[in-house]
């Protein structure tokens, strides 16, 4: 007898359909609430479906072949979206997949997105998670038990992630929690990654390609994790409509499978204007826009862009399209502390040859080491967006993750930077306090008097941290009955911050 193996998770939904995503054990028919079925696809020996349905609402059922086999306990619930738009949504990113003992408490926090699922506290209409959903570079002790049962002790890459295989055992570890697994079947997710879905500082650098290049497995590495991400998250992201004239997903219900799915994955990642991870939808009183800040950079060196001339087309459209709010989901922060933004700024100038050849070298190296590789380290691309923004003339609210702490910037616009970041992954104390030295203190007095040696223009507009940093472990919700409110909860669920009126 077939079984779940991972899900059921509620996909795409909008005011009249929704979408139930599941892998299973075998290959199978899956049914869901005896009415709406599909045939799974085979990948890799993994066998997957996605179920759309139409005009319904309340609890649901999953049949493979015929048999229930969800829900468990307690039931699944779809509620389709208000045409005039979500009245709550709820962010974050960075959540390691730790055990929940004390053990791992004391070094991870609470997991919140869990605290939140055991809380009895009302669901949101949609989740947004902004990168980070998995460490492949950084395994959980259970996944590092599962690679030495299968690889030769230091195997390369040696206690990281290396196939398909893996990364289907990455994302069933990551989402098979009883609580997390509940909340994923119940709640609307659209997800977008960020560099520890494939590694850390993921094309910082066209110098970083090159080093990866040179290694023995990181094709093979980006192959599965841009794969596995496609079939676990970006395929629950589409539209029934935008599934319906996917050539992929064709390929793969006719058989095609693992080299089909694999030859698409390299692609992607070598030619990334051959395919689009972004997507937008539009949620009634706001567009919702999750931008690709990863695979999509261009990193030719004086000629960086965050996007890619295609990709930027896309999202200009996208924003000049929209009738109402913007709700831009980008997995790195667009503002910055200022500082570190102009420290970027001036970092990408250097690396492209401001100040010479040799400290073109050293500042690649410092690049690299730092983490500097967010907007502010792709001038064009951050000024191209910002005179976009403010252009469009209309509220923009743009959440982030990636820094492991939470904040909320204004610029004029009104544009906001609402950030949240993590969900389950803290920085130690003695990290937290660098950061706010470097970012908060250091970085505030050096990057004006940086850009000005380098003669770098300001940017085209100021912006200020109006609330934060929050270090905790963190999960944020924006409430549109009256205005707009944020609130971050914190690992009790008592509110961090609560800011009114964005």
């Amino acid at each position: 007898m077939s079984s779940l193996v991972v899900g059921p998770m509620l996909r795409y939904v909008d005011s009249t359909r929704a979408s139930i995503w599941v892998e299973t054990s075998e290959s199978c028919v899956v049914t869901v609430c005896g009415g709406w079925k599909t045939p799974t696809f085979t990948v890799h020996g993994h066998h997957y479906a996605i179920v759309d349905l139409e005009g319904f609402e309340g609890e649901y059922t999953v049949e493979l072949n015929g048999e229930q086999v969800w829900p468990e306990d307690r039931p699944s619930r779809i509620k389709l979206l208000p045409p005039e738009g979500p009245e709550r949504v709820m962010f974050g990113s960075c959540r390691t997949s730790v055990p929940h003992d004390a053990a791992h408490t004391a070094t991870h926090g609470v997991d919140v997105l869990r605290a939140y699922a055991r809380s009895g506290r009302p669901l949101p209409d949609l989740l947004l998670m902004l990168g980070d959903q998995v460490y492949a570079d950084k395994p959980s002790p259970k996944m590092l038990e599962f690679i030495a049962g299968r690889r030769k002790p230091g195997e390369e890459p040696a206690d990281e992630i290396a196939d398909f295989e893996e990364y289907a055992e990455l994302y069933r570890t990551a989402w098979s929690d009883p609580d997390i697994r509940w909340l994923l079947s119940t709640v609307p997710t659209a997800m977008i990654f960020d560099d520890h879905d494939l590694r850390d500082d993921w094309n910082t650098s066209r110098d970083w390609r090159a080093q990866m290049a040179r290694t023995s497995w990181w094709h093979g590495r980006v192959v599965a994790g841009l794969g596995s991400y496609w079939v676990y998250q970006h395929l629950g992201n589409l539209s029934p409509d935008e599934r319906a004239d996917d050539p992929l997903l064709a390929a793969l219900r006719a058989g095609e499978g693992a080299k089909a799915l694999d030859e698409f994955a390299a692609r992607a990642d070598a030619e990334p204007s051959t395919n689009r991870w972004s997507f937008a939808r539009d949620l009634g009183h706001s567009r919702l826009i999750m931008i690709d800040t990863r695979c999509a950079r261009q990193l030719t060196p004086r000629d960086r862009r965050m996007l890619d001339p295609g990709e930027w087309a896309w999202l200009k459209e996208q924003i000049e399209g929209a009738s109402g709010r913007l709700i831009i989901g980008s997995s790195i922060p667009f503002l910055l502390p200022e500082g570190v933004h102009l420290v970027q700024n001036w970092n990408e100038a250097l690396c492209d040859g401001k100040w010479g050849r040799l400290v073109a070298r050293a500042s690649e190296t410092f690049r690299q080491s730092f983490d500097l590789e967010h907007w502010g380290a792709f001038r064009r691309s951050f000024d191209d967006l910002a005179r976009l923004l403010l252009k469009a003339g209309k509220p923009v609210l743009i959440l982030s993750g990636d820094v492991h702490y939470s904040y909320l910037a204004q610029a004029p616009g009104p544009i906001y930077q609402i950030v949240c970041s993590p969900i389950r992954n803290p920085l130690s104390r003695s990290l937290r306090l660098a950061n706010i030295f470097t970012q908060f203190g250091i970085a505030t007095l050096i990057g004006g008097t940086l850009t000005r040696l380098a003669r770098i223009p300001r940017p085209p507009f100021r912006w200020r941290v109006t609330k934060g940093p929050l270090f905790q472990n963190a999960i944020a919700a924006l409430e549109f009955s009256k205005g707009v409110t944020v609130i971050w909860y914190g690992e009790s669920l008592d509110p961090l911050e609560t800011v009114h009126d964005l």
